[in-house]
């Protein structure tokens, strides 16, 4: 999937609503009813759309072969690599580290 980041401007309607914009809809493959984690972070709020892509990757997780690590260690081990990546896109994209 390629991202480009652009930032759009949406508004919040008073019960906290607010419209994804469509070109991120289609992007991310967004359709009604489409759950998402809500997650706040120092940058701010992370929408994160559990798609069928997003079950998808998280069943190849969850499988487990004879003599593996148990679930847990390798979740664990998969939030670390996400949390290395996002804060690799944030020093690029402000130009520094944390």
């Amino acid at each position: 999937m390629k991202v480009v980041e652009h930032a759009e401007t949406v508004y919040f309607s008073v019960k906290g609503q607010v419209v994804i914009p469509r070109r991120l809809r289609r992007e991310f493959d967004i359709e009604e009813g489409t759950r998402a984690t809500v997650v706040g972070t120092p940058e701010g709020i992370l929408l994160k759309p559990v798609t069928a892509a997003t079950i998808r990757r998280l069943r190849g997780i969850l499988k487990r072969k004879p003599g593996g690590k148990p679930f847990a260690e390798e979740w664990a081990e998969h939030k670390r690599e996400e949390m290395e990546l996002e804060e690799a896109k944030y020093a690029r994209h402000t130009g520094g580290s944390r």
